[in-house]
């Protein structure tokens, strides 16, 4: 791909982003959606832009007037039934987050010809399941760290918001909040692995990506990779138009 392009992951509470040119990352970045600073200044002309976005309407509405204002018409990712030998199977293939998809493509891009488990850890934690074929079997979403946190003290009297530690035996409240929340993401993750090895017939690798992907990392008892900017590696294969051979 030549000239200059930016990439845009914008996710439920966060906006990432990496700045293309002929072919060479140049700078990426990220923030919430309250400071669009950081990105007005990379919007500069001549630059092609590519989104995947599972953010609400309302932020999808100041970004598209954001980038319509520097004069960019953005291309909006979804989505689709195949990107090169990566094979959608929803039943509606539009309705899998762009996000997912996108970082399935660029699993598919590092790791060829093996299972891998994609698991992106954000507002809410996805588990997706790839085949060595490149098939996309299907995943679970489950709330991510802060939903937990925000459930528990939700729906119960004596839980307040002091941040816990991960103890193996917490012995204060705060810490069994943090511990039980790491235990539950991590055996989500492991019992996918479990059943995606047994579709492969060997142990799959595992990928990992999303803004708390480090405060389950080390918790893992399976071997993981840390692959923080996946989603954008992804939306850098689709404009690009390449896929694994």
């Amino acid at each position: 791909m030549s000239g200059r392009c930016i990439l845009l992951d914008a996710g439920n509470t966060r906006l990432k982003w990496a700045v293309v040119e002929d072919g060479h990352w140049h700078a990426t970045g990220r923030g919430d959606y309250s400071d669009w600073s950081a990105l007005t200044a990379q919007l500069k002309a001549d630059t092609r832009c590519f989104v995947a976005s599972v953010a609400s309407l309302e932020h999808e509405r100041q970004l598209a007037a954001l980038l319509e204002a520097a004069g960019h018409t953005p291309a909006w990712l979804r989505a689709e039934a195949r990107f090169g030998d990566v094979k959608n199977t929803y039943s509606n293939p539009h309705q899998l987050g762009a996000d997912r998809w996108m970082g399935l493509i660029a699993a598919r891009q590092r790791i060829a010809d093996e299972a891998v488990l994609v698991v992106s850890v954000g507002t809410a934690m996805t588990v997706d399941a790839l085949s060595a074929e490149g098939t996309f079997l299907g995943g679970v979403i489950v709330p991510g760290v802060h939903l937990m946190q925000q459930a528990l003290r939700q729906g119960t009297a004596r839980i307040d918001e002091v941040a816990g530690a991960w103890q193996a035996f917490p012995n204060a409240t705060a810490a069994a909040v943090q511990s039980g929340i790491v235990a539950a993401l991590c055996g989500a993750i492991a019992q996918q692995h479990a059943r995606l090895a047994e579709v492969a017939g060997m142990a799959p690798r595992c990928l990992l990506t999303g803004g708390d992907a480090e405060k389950v990392l080390s918790h893992l008892r399976i071997p993981a990779e840390h692959a923080p900017a996946l989603v954008l590696e992804g939306i850098d294969c689709v404009a690009r138009g390449t896929a694994a051979s």
